[in-house]
């Protein structure tokens, strides 16, 4: 049985080329669904309803997709709602490509405090 875990797994192979940040990590995957009959749909968007390697992105999730063990087919829905913006970067992959600086919040408590 074909997992969502496996398709988010292949698709933080798949790169927007102008930010060193996978489609999953970017918040551009909205939805994953898998069918009984492991029929795979992927709902995602890009950062910009013109952006130029839209196409491209899609094809490669599409190809990433089809190389999990079990996929019948496989189906990559591009939408613009909600539109995509930066907060839906998560935050250790923003810190990570220098998008944004550490915050506290983001680091790890060394406390020794039990």
């Amino acid at each position: 049985m074909v997992t969502e875990e496996q398709i988010l797994d292949v698709l933080r192979t798949v790169y927007d080329p102008e930010i060193p940040i996978n489609v999953v990590d970017l918040g551009l995957v909205y939805g994953v669904e898998i069918t009984k009959d492991s029929d795979v749909t992927v709902r995602m968007t890009m950062t910009a309803p013109q952006c130029p390697m839209g196409s491209y992105i899609v094809e490669q999730a599409e190809q990433a997709i089809r190389t999990v063990a079990g996929v019948n087919n496989v189906r990559v829905d591009l939408v613009f709602d909600p539109p995509w913006d930066i907060s839906m970067i998560k935050e250790d992959a923003a810190v990570k490509a220098g998008l944004i600086a550490a915050t506290p919040a983001a680091e790890t408590d060394n406390s020794t405090d039990k």
